[in-house]
């Protein structure tokens, strides 16, 4: 059985998807339906750069969507349907638009808001995301109470085991990362973001794209997405919207989207877009699991092989 998986912010890169554009008609077109729909021109951002333009979340977002869904195209367009679709945080609007829970004009639009609301969330500086290796969740969540002192911090994505993000204020994160590393934290990374996402300090963001995703038209799955936020198949339209809605300031649950993916019989993986966070991540969690990725035309040939030996 198959899952198609769906990167987050992060994965973005200059040049990511043209050489599926150069070649491919139908993830040529994406990128530029995606120009049409923004009313300006994504696809040279993504192509061209600069790095520091891609890099901003407003750009990031509705950019990693489009190669995503460029990607998604030229799987469809052979012939290849999954059991199930997830993704990452942002990765999980790829994934609905994979499923026809939304259009994809509307997907780009959305997460091109959901990027501006998250970063005028909080100003610049004020907030903070660290990695913590090498503790469980039981840990971070103490490491967390611990460092909170009255500010926000808490877990923010749930990944693998022994690979957590905490997200809040900067003192607050950078209180609970010594505190981490007190409860046997292997080490703290600080993050080079732009906003504390997924925690409480999200909360205006969630309010402000709570009604745009309430309005858009959409429709009920054609297979089941496994959510973020509680790892479980959303087969409703009104799941689907809700289940968005709550992620903007809940965790992501990474490692128990993976672990029910894989309960459901799902043994092959396909990520669907730029970079290769999530085949690391679902290999640390599902150890007999299939991994594949499509960013690059030279990719079809192993997920043709994996395929087939899988059907």
């Amino acid at each position: 059985m198959i899952a198609f998986i769906f990167p987050g912010q992060g994965a973005q890169a200059v040049g990511m998807g043209r050489a599926l554009a150069d070649r491919f008609p139908v993830c040529r077109a994406t990128f530029d339906e995606a120009d049409r729909a923004l009313g300006e021109s994504l696809s040279s951002i993504i192509f061209d750069g600069p790095a520091e333009t891609l890099t901003l979340t407003e750009h990031a977002q509705p950019a990693i969507l489009t190669a995503s869904v460029a990607a998604w195209r030229l799987l469809d367009e052979r012939g290849l349907r999954p059991s199930f679709v997830a993704g990452h945080s942002l990765g999980e609007y790829s994934a609905h638009v994979a499923a026809g829970t939304l259009a994809f004009g509307d997907a780009v639009r959305l997460v091109r808001n959901r990027g501006r609301y998250m970063q005028e969330a909080v100003p610049v500086g004020e907030g903070a995301m660290s990695a913590i290796l090498g503790l469980d969740e039981g840990g971070v969540a103490q490491a967390c109470l611990e460092g909170a002192q009255g500010e926000v911090v808490s877990p923010a994505n749930l990944n693998a085991p022994g690979q957590i993000v905490i997200a809040g204020t900067a003192a607050a994160v950078a209180r609970a990362g010594e505190c981490a590393k007190a409860l046997g934290a292997r080490r703290v990374i600080p993050l080079k973001v732009s906003a504390p996402f997924h925690c409480a300090l999200m909360k205006s963001a969630q309010d402000r794209l709570a009604p745009e995703l309430r309005a858009v038209s959409a429709c009920d799955p054609r297979v089941p997405i496994v959510a973020n936020v509680d790892a479980e198949p959303r087969t409703t339209v009104a799941g689907c919207i809700e289940a968005l809605i709550a992620q903007v300031s809940s965790p992501v649950r990474w490692e128990e989207c993976v672990k029910r993916l894989a309960s459901e019989g799902v043994t092959t993986y396909v990520e669907v877009g730029p970079g290769t966070v999530l085949s690391g991540l679902v290999k640390k969690i599902a150890r007999d699991a299939t991994v594949i990725n499509l960013q690059t035309p030279d990719d079809l040939a192993a997920l043709d092989a994996a395929v087939s030996s899988h059907t």
